[in-house]
């Protein structure tokens, strides 16, 4: 079998009434806008690296976070696997940050967010984090196009 590079991060959507909270990130691959979240950092356990990374990203404690789903991406060419775990809270504390070190900060409705840019994989879990269940995402990617070779979007 050979050595698999695996890496973790997660996303937090956070809801206040029919609006959620989303960071416009400006900088590297990850561009437009999206729910504040970040690497999971080793040890630590995936729930610990969501709410330290929207504290860091936003100021915001957040708490009660409910488990909604895994999004990955499979290199098979490089054997790499990207894993996002995805969680949703309407439980939140503090002051936004001023100058928030990932992107401006905003208050989005929902019925208008996926009108904003916003990169087509967080387009595609959008809505799966307002729907009962869970869901798996897993996006294989092919090196030679540098592009999706297959989205498979099991709701479980």
């Amino acid at each position: 079998m050979p050595d698999i590079t695996y890496k973790i991060w997660t996303v937090v959507m956070i809801q206040d009434g029919d609006k959620v909270l989303l960071l416009d990130r400006k900088h590297d691959n990850f561009t437009g806008f999206l729910p504040p979240g970040g690497r999971v950092d080793f040890p630590e356990s995936f729930v610990e690296g969501a709410k330290r990374e929207v504290k860091e990203e936003t100021g915001l404690e957040v708490t009660n976070l409910v488990f909604k789903g895994i999004s990955e991406f499979v290199n098979p060419s490089t054997n790499k696997r990207y894993i996002m775990m995805n969680y949703w809270t309407k439980d939140f504390k503090g002051k936004l940050l001023d100058n928030p070190p990932e992107g401006e900060i905003h208050w989005v409705n929902i019925s208008k967010a996926k009108e904003l840019p916003m990169q087509e994989d967080i387009k595609l879990r959008f809505d799966l984090f307002f729907e009962p269940g869970t869901f798996e995402i897993q996006t294989k990617w092919n090196n030679e196009k540098n592009a999706p070779e297959e989205i498979i979007v099991i709701r479980t």
